[in-house]
């Protein structure tokens, strides 16, 4: 199954306010620009930065909400307060949502969209020089399985 939905914006960080006095060290920053420091995990947070990155997240949003929009345009199920709240779901409720047009793998939308005569070509990553080839069937059996681990972790 796959994870669809997340349209929302994020922005992260740590404060370490205090953690290198503790520590004995002396921090030194220099800048030009009175805003090049802005959210400096170092120092406490100041309301004036908090308030523009919060202004940059509703302007990013609002850029992600109408590209969705405009590619899913008359495919919703639900309303912009259920689906651009940064929530996610499965694949199936996405369907539901109107997220997504349909189930399956990549093979067999390939398949649907251009024929049985598609063909897929998978290219695995390189061995390190230390890599042993794969000896026998049962290394073939398992690698079958990791390379198709590998697809589902992307939903594919």
């Amino acid at each position: 199954s796959s994870i669809v939905g997340s349209i929302g914006v994020i922005f992260a960080g740590f404060g370490f306010v205090g953690a290198l006095d503790k520590l004995g060290v002396e921090r030194r920053v220099h800048t030009s620009g009175r805003n090049k420091s802005t959210l400096d995990p170092f120092l406490p947070e100041k309301p004036e930065d908090i308030e523009r990155i919060k202004t940059l997240e509703t302007d990013i949003h609002a850029v992600f909400i109408d590209w969705v929009k405009s590619r899913r345009a008359g495919k919703f199920k639900a309303t912009d307060d259920t689906l651009f709240t940064g929530e996610f779901w499965s694949g199936v409720r996405g369907l539901d949502l109107g997220l997504v047009d349909a189930l399956g793998d990549i093979r067999e939308t390939l398949r649907a969209r251009f024929g049985d005569k598609v063909e897929m070509q998978v290219i695995a990553p390189k061995r390190g020089l230390f890599q042993l080839p794969r000896l026998g069937l049962a290394a073939d059996v398992a690698a079958a399985i990791e390379d198709r681990a590998h697809w589902t972790r992307f939903g594919l």
